[in-house]
């Protein structure tokens, strides 16, 4: 009972987590433009995602256009559009392939071994997904700190972390508790089934080391010699033997002597 509860938060996380990294890679707000001086009133604000830049000004809507070239994007963000699509990827195969080995469905009947093998293999590629949006997400963090606190970049030029980034960290936490409930949960089930035999010990008990083995000498126990069997001796009739033999019709001599 208390494992199936387990695997139900665990689906919730997983579940939470795919939605966050989903909306982390379709936001634009990876870098946002930062405001250093003096001046208070702000016209402009630029963001820069994976898929798009967009510009806003004040009492005027967003406005976006998409990158017309992927060469021309920097590194991070070149690496960043790859790893988020395997990160979705793996996610969502891993959310419904956990649905086959959770307790409270009956795809597989009759085999738990299989659906904690299931739980495992699906646990195992949500956390491969967490790993896919870690990367990008600490990369392109990284180079923005990198290039704020660069001394050779004019104050127009410098960009802070984005509300995409820290969603994405977020969701990189949801999938990470989400797949370690659907695996070590099951390890510590697949350890517990193994069959151990378990007695009471007394308090007096004590154990000794073991002895070696010394060879013994054979000893020949004398076998009983069988009595001597009285001799039987055939008794003498005065009638006639109604004992014939097989091939004559006739009485046995011995039983005319007998007679006589």
């Amino acid at each position: 009972m208390a494992n199936s509860a387990l695997e139900i938060v665990g689906l919730l996380l997983t579940l939470i987590g795919l939605i966050g990294t989903a909306a982390s890679t379709g936001m634009p707000m990876w870098r946002v433009t930062a405001f250093i001086g003096e001046n208070i009133i702000v016209f402009e604000t630029r963001y820069e995602g994976l898929w798009m830049n967009c510009f806003r000004q004040a009492d005027i809507r967003m406005q976006c256009k998409v990158y017309d070239s992927l060469l021309a994007l920097p590194p991070d963000l070149q690496a960043a559009r790859g790893l988020m699509c395997c990160a979705l990827a793996l996610g969502g195969l891993g959310l419904l392939i956990s649905l086959v080995g959770l307790q409270c469905t009956s795809c597989i009947q009759n085999n738990d071994r299989a659906k904690r093998l299931v739980l495992i293999i699906a646990g195992s590629m949500v956390l491969v997904a967490c790993v896919c949006v870690l990367i990008p997400v600490s990369w392109t963090g990284h180079v923005i700190i990198r290039d704020f606190y660069n001394p050779l970049l004019i104050d127009a030029q410098r960009r802070e972390l984005g509300e995409a980034l820290y969603i994405g960290w977020v969701s990189a936490a949801f999938l990470f508790f989400g797949g370690c409930m659907f695996t070590c949960c099951n390890l510590q089930s697949e350890e517990k089934a193994s069959p151990r035999y378990m007695h009471s010990r007394d308090p007096s008990y004590m154990a000794y080391p073991p002895q070696p083995l010394q060879p013994q000498q054979l000893v020949f126990v004398p076998q009983p010699q069988p009595q001597p069997q009285p001799q039987q001796y055939p008794v003498l009739s005065r009638h006639p033997s109604s004992i014939y033999s097989t091939y004559s019709r006739y009485p046995s001599v011995r039983s005319e002597m007998a007679y006589l």
